[in-house]
């Protein structure tokens, strides 16, 4: 039996508490999260009470994991304007990258991690909202990484209502472009990943291509992994444009879901 393993956000309280560890910060419900994606019997997944909400987000890590401080605080944020935020484990047990490691070796690390073959996840976390949250209007945001599978995800999953990639990895093909979903793409001026030229070429091809909405927003003066930055790590400079990247992100979802 396979289990994808994750964390699950919400502001309403009553879960019912199996396969679930319960925490309780800032007035938020958490929850580990287990979650069957082989149709094998075994425990049946925890079913969240509905009717609340329909409307939830899946979010993707960047290459830190599923459990980054970053990235749970974008999960809570999300679930304090109102959604379901699920942070699955994409990597599936495997060992996030470490600052430590050396970067040599991460082209080797990143071969069994690659942001576009996540659709056996994927497909589990997209049932277990539908049939056990009752969710039906559904959005993705992802960063880095994670970016990058939003970009992958709105090219093949039209079921999905709207994404936003944040400083997602550019790859130039000719696949790239025809969105299933409005994408909102944001990204930073001083990105030491991601050149300009590069994101020049994506916006310029979805505006060739692409027949859904779509945005491309670069923020000056910002660096990679600016809009999920924690609270305590935010020079004061920076942070009208890391207020105004995560209420565009607000915005959107709200807007098309």
């Amino acid at each position: 039996m396979n289990f994808l393993t994750g964390a699950l956000y919400t502001t309403k309280s009553g879960f019912r508490l199996q396969l679930f560890q319960f925490y309780q910060t800032r007035g938020l419900a958490y929850k580990s999260l287990s979650i069957r994606w082989q149709t094998k019997p075994g425990p049946a997944p925890v079913k969240l009470e509905t009717g609340w909400t329909t409307e939830a987000v899946i979010v993707i890590q960047d290459i830190f994991g599923w459990q980054l401080p970053n990235t749970r605080y974008m999960a809570d944020m999300l679930a304090a304007n109102g959604y379901i935020a699920v942070c699955p484990d994409f990597y599936v047990g495997k060992a996030p990258w470490s600052p430590s490691d050396d970067w040599s070796t991460f082209q080797a690390w990143l071969e069994d991690k690659k942001p576009t073959n996540i659709n056996k996840e994927v497909d589990a976390v997209l049932r277990y909202l539908k049939e056990q949250c009752g969710a039906n209007h559904i959005g993705v945001v992802g960063f880095c990484w994670g970016g990058a599978a939003t970009h992958y995800l709105a090219l093949q999953y039209p079921e999905v209502r709207a994404g936003v990639s944040c400083y997602g990895i550019v790859k130039e093909r000719e696949d790239s472009y025809e969105l299933k979903f409005p994408t909102l793409f944001i990204f930073a001026e001083n990105d030491y990943v991601i050149p300009l030229d590069q994101v020049g070429v994506l916006e310029s091809k979805l505006k060739e291509k692409c027949t859904v909405d779509h945005q491309v927003k670069i923020f000056p003066g910002q660096t990679h992994g600016f809009v999920h930055r924690k609270r305590e790590d935010i020079n004061p400079s920076d942070k009208p444009s890391i207020q105004e990247a995560r209420s565009d992100m607000l915005n959107w979802l709200s807007k098309y879901m």
